[in-house]
């Protein structure tokens, strides 16, 4: 009899705990443990959200060569400019008599012919949290990636070059340097804080609820160039021919290059979101992130030598996405 007393005293013991656990397990049930059964719901959340949409692209080029200086030649009869590089093909090949020494000039001196502008798809997603007792706000870090986006140009540089040193005097060309076929792709991390619109602890069903965010984040771009010498004043640079191997006309082929450039950036938002259930919200929104910096250049064989050939400035990708949020 005593071991059967014993037997059952461990085993409503034991059962006891079981019993005593889901009471103890607070984090099942929203907002405060208030006592006999009984919970406030203070509005926080565990939030998670996943979106995708389109994104535009736009920045001003700049011109980042630096001092790189190349030689022209001119036909006083008809004001004809070659390059140094056309000059000597046209000799090895028994012609252009009368061209003289026009002088050289600085090819960062010349401008880009256009500005970045392109359409592409971003994708993203956010962990984040409702503030406890202010479920207006909502605190996230997200990360979104922008595919790849083309920069084609052809010229890249183009504009008034002032030409010195030549045997004609004051000779001042329409320069035109280099054919660029180029990617960009960009990944943001951030984090958020939003302003959900609404009244009260629970965000309203089957109702449209605006929003706002910002937030700071952290912007790894790669971009990758593919150069061309199209108009010969590229080639004869010393400075230039550890970056490709010339070709049998002594045009140098450049090497594709790949550059990573990492930034702080700002980030934007605004949109609505709508509540399908009490866990599960569409949201509809745009999100703009500015980029103070992104360059593309040039690299060596062994990838152990770079030069800086150009750059997009104050970088604006401005994305339109479908998404949706769930809040537990």
């Amino acid at each position: 009899m005593p071991n059967m007393r014993k037997s059952l005293f461990c085993i409503l013991s034991v059962l006891s705990i079981f019993s005593a656990a889901p009471a103890s397990a607070n984090w099942q049930y929203p907002g405060t443990y208030l006592g006999d059964g009984w919970y406030s719901d203070d509005g926080s959340r565990f939030v998670i959200s996943a979106r995708g949409g389109a994104s535009f692209g736009f920045g001003s080029i700049k011109n980042e060569v630096g001092s790189l200086t190349t030689e022209y030649y001119i036909n006083p009869g008809d004001g004809m400019v070659i390059s140094a590089a056309y000059y000597d093909a046209c000799v090895q090949g028994g012609g252009c008599a009368g061209f003289a020494y026009a002088g050289m000039g600085d090819l960062a001196d010349v401008k880009p012919a256009n500005d970045f502008s392109e359409f592409s798809f971003a994708a993203g997603a956010s962990l984040g949290w409702t503030i406890p007792n202010r479920p207006q706000w909502r605190i996230e870090v997200g990360w979104d990636h922008i595919t790849e986006m083309e920069y084609n140009e052809s010229p890249l540089f183009e504009g008034d070059l002032a030409l010195t040193g030549g045997d004609v005097a004051g000779v001042v060309i329409m320069a035109q340097s280099g054919s660029a076929q180029s990617k960009v792709s960009t990944d943001i991390i951030s984090a958020m804080a939003y302003y959900d619109f609404f009244d009260g602890l629970r965000k309203p069903l089957y109702k449209i609820i605006p929003y706002v965010g910002f937030g700071i984040g952290y912007a790894d771009t790669e971009t990758t160039l593919n150069l061309s010498d199209l108009y010969g004043d590229l080639s004869t640079s010393v400075d230039l021919q550890n970056f490709g191997e010339p070709d049998d006309y002594g045009v140098v082929q450049f090497y594709r290059s790949k550059t990573n450039s990492s930034n702080i950036a700002g980030v934007v938002a605004a949109g609505i979101s709508y509540g399908v259930t009490e866990n599960m919200f569409l949201d509809f929104g745009a999100r703009v992130a500015y980029i103070p910096k992104i360059k593309w250049s040039l690299e060596n064989k062994d990838d152990t030598r770079h030069r800086d050939w150009f750059s997009a400035e104050n970088m604006i990708y401005a994305n339109i996405m479908l998404g949706v949020r769930f809040e537990f």
